[in-house]
């Protein structure tokens, strides 16, 4: 049984928002967008997400062209159409209407049966004092895993 692969990943996201919830979703892709996206050329560090007429859509999401694909390949830029449940979708309508929440891709991987999934959170965005308290309490967690890792021998 094969694992997932990951095949981009957005750590900007968690260094920018809060995360409060993730969910699975499969995306739309041409036959040449997949083939780039299972040699890794993806990046979604600038993209996100919106829902418009009932369905998600992510934006500035770049799949670079296929080499092979001559005529056929898309515009790396394309907006690509998210796959989720209805309901999952009215739930989301309901957070994205809260003030500053948003959906944020946070990575992208090829699973077992060789599918496209993403993984979209819904967040909120973090103020720079947050940001500054996060970087002193990972600098903190280091400094005592390396004082014990001193002490242990």
């Amino acid at each position: 049984m094969k694992e997932k692969k990951t095949v981009a990943n957005n750590k900007k996201a968690r260094h920018e928002y809060f995360i409060e919830e993730v969910y699975e979703a499969g995306i739309v892709l041409t036959g040449t967008e997949i083939k780039s996206v299972r040699q890794g050329k993806v990046n979604i560090k600038e993209s996100y997400a919106k829902i418009e007429n009932g369905e998600m859509i992510i934006y500035s999401m770049h799949i670079s062209p296929y080499e092979q694909g001559n005529r056929f390949n898309a515009d790396p830029l394309r907006p690509r159409k998210l796959l989720l449940h209805k309901q999952e979708i009215r739930k989301l309508i309901g957070y994205t209407t809260q003030k500053g929440l948003t959906l944020v891709p946070l990575n992208m991987y090829i699973n077992e049966k060789g599918i496209a999934k993403m993984e979209i959170a819904v967040a909120r965005g973090k103020k720079l004092y947050d940001k500054r308290e996060d970087l002193a309490k990972r600098d903190t967690d280091r400094k005592m895993q390396q004082a014990m890792k001193k002490y242990s021998r």
